[in-house]
């Protein structure tokens, strides 16, 4: 088995976020070169002779890994990720969720901004179609806010639609404590009693979309939520993104509810991750 558990530090960071970075390389050759070399450091030191010699890793991907201006970006991502807040979490640290490491080709490291305390707790996925009808954005806000009323962190992707109303619906509750507590927003990190947002998105996290969730993904941040993605900084949101992106919702999350639409080819893919990826998930059905 590859993965262990512990933590690392910020050197060892500088290289994970330089294996991100390699394109084209895919999750599998990552982990294959990792089985072999243990660390992304000593891929890092590998020069082109012994990377030629290993199967699986042909002359593109060798030049790949051996680019010295995917090497000089790490740089500026890491300039970056300090100014504005941003961790890498590797499959090796000891913060990544442990939920995810259980499910079928799991991301080899995590961009997160926000509270990382609340990756490994209490956690079900609210996802569904983006053209949801008005009951299914009330059946979404519904649950996001009575489910995070009894300490449940919502994970969702912050799309339009569904996914946004189950955010929507989590920061209610929160709001709403707030003010009974009489408590000003900077201080929600003392309210444990409530669950938190965790939006999983299909781009980097320099990225906002789609561009009107703006205003919520700075409100999920402001209310000691997160924002996840596998995807390093510069990954525009991509088409083929998405789905993968929905693996995590549904890893990090004990039991996933999928408002369907029979309409809607994506939203019956979103639903099988529940299924796929783990165990016992809830499903719920609904006609729009």
């Amino acid at each position: 088995m590859l993965f262990f558990l512990g933590g690392i530090d910020m050197e060892e960071k500088y290289y994970w976020i330089w294996l991100s970075l390699i394109p084209n390389i895919g999750i599998k050759r990552i982990k294959k070169l990792l089985d072999i070399y243990k660390k992304p450091e000593n891929i890092y030191k590998l020069n082109k002779e012994r990377l030629m010699k290993i199967q699986g890793i042909g002359e593109s991907i060798t030049n790949s890994i051996l680019d010295i201006n995917i090497r000089k970006a790490v740089d500026k991502h890491i300039k970056y990720m300090e100014i504005n807040n941003i961790d890498i979490i590797p499959i090796v640290d000891k913060n990544y969720p442990s939920n995810l490491k259980e499910i079928y080709d799991p991301p080899i490291s995590l961009y997160v901004k926000g509270n990382k305390n609340i990756l490994n707790n209490n956690n079900i996925a609210i996802v569904g179609c983006r053209n949801a009808s008005d009951y299914g954005k009330k059946a979404a806000k519904y649950f996001g806010y009575n489910l995070s009323k009894k300490g449940t962190n919502i994970v969702s992707g912050l799309a339009r639609g569904v996914d946004s109303c189950a955010h929507i619906g989590n920061l209610s509750t929160i709001m709403e404590q707030t003010y009974q507590q009489n408590r000003s927003y900077t201080h929600v990190d003392k309210l444990n009693t409530c669950g938190k947002p965790i939006a999983v998105v299909g781009n980097g996290l320099d990225t906002v979309y789609p561009k009107e969730n703006k205003e919520l993904q700075e409100k999920i941040l402001g209310l000691g939520g997160i924002i996840v993605s596998e995807y390093p900084l510069g990954t525009k949101p991509n088409k083929m993104n998405f789905p993968a992106r929905n693996r995590i919702i549904s890893g990090l999350s004990k039991r996933s509810y999928c408002n369907r639409s029979k309409r809607k080819k994506w939203n019956f893919n979103n639903c099988r991750f529940c299924f796929r990826t783990r165990k016992g998930r809830l499903c719920g059905s609904r006609k729009y």
